[in-house]
């Protein structure tokens, strides 16, 4: 078993890919106004951009994308992140992973389970279970990943036997979405009230963005930090 508390992200989208999608955004939204013909520049870009979302004109950045993988989260995360329906998105699958599967043929007896545990908590900690006694966190996981072994072993298949599994095992995803979308996402997902996991990790994205391609993002601003450490942000109206 292994045990991650932090997970990661990868921006798939080179960052001059998504600086010169500004391009596209200005000479989209200069439709709107009649005002095609004038110069366009990652300045003129730039400016634009920010009085579009200064007015609430925020339909015309959605001429753009970003892609990102996320990387160590949980199925709970996923599943939290899938309800964005704004988005495409390509999510690890427990029904065709085989997490047997080594690099000649699986081996049922040494493959291990990746589970997500919350960062600011003691998965040794032992609380008092009915039946069973005191146990900790680490003493379940354990416990799911022999029993998945154990059906794995019997002949379930990846999709039957992952029946046994939690929210805390691992599964990747990768996820595309337009600038507004994503603006969406960080206001959702980095407040306080946000889950700790799906708000540490779209934090910390939401700093990478907005050293990036700050004219997007720049009006989201860290707020505070929770009883458990974990910051939270908010994003500021703009100035009239």
């Amino acid at each position: 078993m292994k045990i991650v508390r932090n997970g990661s992200f990868i921006i798939l989208t080179p960052e001059e890919e998504l600086k010169s999608q500004f391009l596209r955004i200005e000479e989209a939204g200069r439709t709107c106004y009649r005002s095609e013909g004038k110069e366009i520049t990652q300045d003129s870009a730039g400016k634009f951009i920010k009085m579009l979302i200064k007015n609430g004109h925020l339909s015309v950045i959605e001429h753009s994308l970003m892609t990102v993988r996320f990387a160590d989260v949980s199925r709970g995360f996923t599943h939290e992140m899938v309800r964005h329906r704004l988005c495409s998105f390509s999510q690890e699958s427990t029904r065709y992973v085989d997490y047997a599967k080594g690099e000649l043929s699986p081996d049922l007896e040494k493959f291990q389970l990746k589970f997500i545990v919350p960062p600011h908590k003691d998965e040794y900690e032992e609380v008092y279970v009915e039946n069973l006694g005191p146990r900790s966190l680490v003493d379940m996981l354990e416990m799911i990943e022999s029993f998945y072994r154990a059906l794995r072993k019997a002949g379930w298949i990846p999709e039957d036997a992952r029946q046994v599994l939690p929210n805390a095992i691992n599964a990747d995803i990768v996820v595309s979405a337009n600038f507004r979308e994503w603006r969406h996402i960080f206001e959702m997902r980095t407040q306080r009230a946000a889950h700790w996991e799906i708000r540490q990790i779209t934090g910390n994205l939401l700093e990478k963005v907005k050293q990036i391609i700050p004219v997007i993002f720049e009006d989201f601003v860290e707020a505070g930090v929770d009883g458990n450490g974990l910051r939270y942000f908010k994003k500021i109206k703009s100035e009239s």
